[in-house]
């Protein structure tokens, strides 16, 4: 038992929450970084994103369609990061063994993704092709 606390109390900063907001912006943005830099579906969600914003200024979008786009970017790129952060729990849970629930976990994950990239494809949907009608047919 002895052991065991001495080593909770050297590893005890892993465990303890951030009292300074600075420190917890420096955390969540290091998560952001390491998404980015490695998760090739966050950085095509990220290119995907720009392309949207870039095309909401282009057919002119109004205030209500834009927050529209902006939250649903967000909630696709929030679902990412969710995603990520469940499948690197489950891997250093289970390490190079296979394991049924493991995969269920990682695969309802990729799922929340998943609806939410299909949900964002309606959302353009509705909001551009309207616009693009409107262009080529005027």
């Amino acid at each position: 038992m002895s052991s065991q606390i001495n080593f909770i109390a050297k590893n005890r900063k892993s465990f303890k929450t951030s009292r300074n907001i600075l420190f917890s912006f420096k955390f969540a943005l290091s998560g952001l970084v390491y998404c980015f830099n490695n998760t090739r579906n966050f950085r095509v969600q990220i290119l995907f994103a720009f392309l949207i914003i870039l095309c909401s200024f282009i057919f002119g979008c109004n205030l209500n369609e834009f927050r529209i786009i902006i939250s649903t970017i967000f909630s696709v790129l929030s679902l990412e990061l969710i995603n990520t952060a469940i499948e690197s729990i489950v891997d250093l849970k289970v390490k190079q063994n296979f394991n049924k629930l493991a995969k269920i976990s990682k695969d309802c994950s990729a799922a929340s993704v998943f609806l939410a990239s299909i949900n964002s494809v309606f959302v353009a949907a509705f909001i551009f092709l309207p616009k693009i009608r409107l262009l080529l047919f005027s």
